[in-house]
């Protein structure tokens, strides 16, 4: 059986992927990095409220800010975000029968 410690932060990881905001946000930095202002102009949202999701996933190790003089860049922190996210949308494809189609 999962550790109690183990599964409590599992969980809290899952929590910050079922924010569809908090997912639009990780699948842009998928591509490439980017500041508050590129994502707020990305995802049509204001830049408090995409500082305060980026300081979520910030908290949660999901992803991590890289300074540039006063600007500060986020990516993703490691290649396990990618591979968590990735491994999902397969899965949904799956589910809806796309992932054949795409593959064709």
């Amino acid at each position: 059986m999962i550790d109690e410690h183990i599964a409590v932060e599992a969980a809290d990881w899952f929590k910050a992927f079922g924010d569809v905001t908090r997912l639009k946000l990780i699948s842009l930095l998928l591509q490439k990095e980017l500041n508050v202002t590129d994502l707020s102009a990305l995802t049509d949202m204001n830049q408090s409220a995409i500082s305060h999701q980026l300081r979520y996933l910030r908290d949660m190790r999901i992803v991590k800010r890289r300074k540039a003089g006063k600007t500060a860049f986020y990516s993703l922190d490691d290649s396990h975000v990618e591979q968590i996210l990735a491994q999902t949308l397969i899965h949904i494809a799956h589910n809806h029968g796309t992932l054949e189609a795409e593959e064709e």
